[in-house]
């Protein structure tokens, strides 16, 4: 089992910055990827940024320049940094982690961003 806890969301101005921090626990030697989905009202889930169990990132189209991802591994966290916040960006994000043994997706609670114009 992976727990996954998240914070750092809030209201933001349209141009305005936040980062999220995902913290990591339980059994993660072996973890496939791990990142940040999003979820808008009425939308699907989409990933936004995720490493790879290799340490390479990627990026959806719609970030690419404005987030970025990193992380810590001593702490077993992952961050995800937004600049220039857009209305479009609001939603609920969510932490991800997969498992290469068990094929397991584990979910953070969601954490709500939400960009005001």
């Amino acid at each position: 089992q992976v727990q996954l806890v998240e914070s750092g969301g809030g209201l933001v101005q349209s141009g305005g910055s936040l980062r999220l921090s995902c913290t990591a626990s339980g059994r993660l030697f072996s973890i496939r990827s791990m990142g940040w989905y999003r979820q808008a009202p009425g939308q699907q889930r989409d990933l936004v940024a995720h490493f790879t169990r290799g340490g390479s990132t990627n990026y959806a189209d719609s970030v690419k320049g404005r987030f970025s991802i990193s992380r810590d591994k001593a702490d077993n966290t992952v961050y995800l940094r937004m600049n220039s916040l857009r209305p479009e960006d609001t939603a609920v994000y969510y932490c991800h982690a997969d498992d290469s043994l068990s094929g397991e997706d584990y979910w953070g609670q969601g954490t709500q961003v939400t960009v005001s114009s």
